[in-house]
């Protein structure tokens, strides 16, 4: 499994997330922060992931 570093847009802390396969890329996932809980968007496509809040 591949992994990428995400950033909170809350707290700003980097965690690690798998990243889904190829075949499903693009793809946007619901996630709470694995620091501060707080929900958001992990956006994930052929260059990476990241992560924006709800209201973003």
């Amino acid at each position: 499994m591949d992994t990428v570093l995400v950033q909170c847009p809350t707290c700003f802390e980097t965690f690690e997330v798998v990243m889904p396969s190829f075949d499903e890329l693009p793809t946007e996932v619901d996630y709470d922060c694995e620091i501060c809980c707080r929900p958001m968007i992990i956006v994930f496509d052929e260059s990476g992931a990241f992560a924006r809040g709800l209201g973003d």
